[in-house]
């Protein structure tokens, strides 16, 4: 009875320190991950300033890649170690995630203005390709490379059309005291942090699904897509507390299509996105819908097109909601 007792008390041990190890490197991959796409962020744009490219383009496409790095190597880290749901989940999640968290947390602290261009432009290329990435997830029991390409096919071409739009806007340039040479080096090792932070990150989401007994799905739309939404969070309650909130929906909006577009794209490129459940991936997607049309609401039913808190409020209460019933 001793010997049984001493076995089972060894195994709690060893599980409690596993656990502990998982936790740890959960947390670490998600520090990683935030410092890492900060980093790459502020580098990349300093840069792209010092060769006075567009505040524009930099805005559209070097902000764009940097906040969406996360999801990205998450996304394909998780599909190389056959957790597809992980990957298309955390897509879904972040995208729903941006309106209903970082926009409902924008809108709760301050007043946004909404320009016609962005409903006009911004947020209808958005619905395009989110129905033509809902008629590759449903149609079909994956996204395939094929499909992959199509999708990052047009990022391609959506950014051609940014450069050429944009052209002739000359920004004034701004002085970057750093040198090339350094801001490439940050450039380089916040991308390995991004790298090892990602690996962590999935490795133990991977663990903590299997053993509580949660979907990979479930894990993707709440653990891994707010995680890799933090920087974008924490960039919003920084310049809230800073009382310089300037946040442009069109970045919101722009980063979801860059999730749709290359996270999607690339990652099936890699390796295709198996689809193991079309009606959770259903209501998920109707679910992302759903935000999307909450702004164009907001927009339609505002006469004078500022959206503020009450609107923030209601993000952020459907947000809740749709985790309460996810979980």
């Amino acid at each position: 009875m001793l010997f049984i007792i001493i076995a089972i008390y060894n195994s709690c041990i060893i599980l409690a320190k596993l656990m502990l190890t998982q936790l740890f490197f959960l947390i670490l991959g998600l520090i990683l991950l935030v410092f890492g796409s900060n980093y790459l962020l502020k580098s990349s744009v300093d840069l792209s300033l010092k060769f006075n490219i567009s505040k524009v383009v930099i805005g559209l496409t070097v902000v764009s890649i940097a906040t969406s790095a996360p999801e990205l190597l998450i996304s394909i880290s998780s599909v190389l170690k056959n957790s597809s749901d992980i990957a298309i989940s955390n897509v879904i999640g972040s995208n729903i995630a941006n309106f209903g968290l970082v926009l409902g947390l924008a809108l709760f602290f301050s007043k946004i203005k909404i320009s016609k261009d962005i409903i006009n432009q911004d947020w209808n290329f958005l619905m395009i390709v989110s129905v033509i990435f809902t008629f590759f997830a449903l149609s079909k029991s994956e996204v395939g490379r094929i499909e992959g390409g199509i999708l990052f096919t047009l990022l391609i071409l959506s950014l051609i059309y940014v450069f050429k739009k944009s052209k002739d806007d000359q920004s004034e340039k701004k002085i970057i005291y750093k040198s090339n040479a350094k801001l490439i080096l940050t450039i380089f090792v916040s991308s390995i942090m991004l790298y090892f932070g990602s690996e962590f990150f999935v490795e133990s989401s991977i663990y903590f699904a299997g053993y509580f007994g949660v979907s990979e799905r479930i894990i993707g739309l709440t653990i891994v897509a707010i995680g890799t939404s933090l920087p974008e969070v924490v960039t919003t309650l920084v310049a809230v507390f800073k009382k310089e909130l300037d946040i442009s929906i069109g970045n919101i909006i722009g980063s979801n299509i860059f999730n749709i577009l290359a996270v999607v794209g690339l990652t099936s490129i890699v390796k295709p996105l198996l689809i193991t459940s079309k009606e959770n991936l259903q209501f998920d997607i109707s679910v992302m819908f759903v935000f999307m049309l909450l702004l164009f609401l907001f927009y339609s039913l505002s006469k004078t097109k500022i959206l503020g808190k009450t609107n923030g409020i209601i993000l952020l209460l459907s947000f809740v909601m749709y985790y309460i019933l996810i979980l």
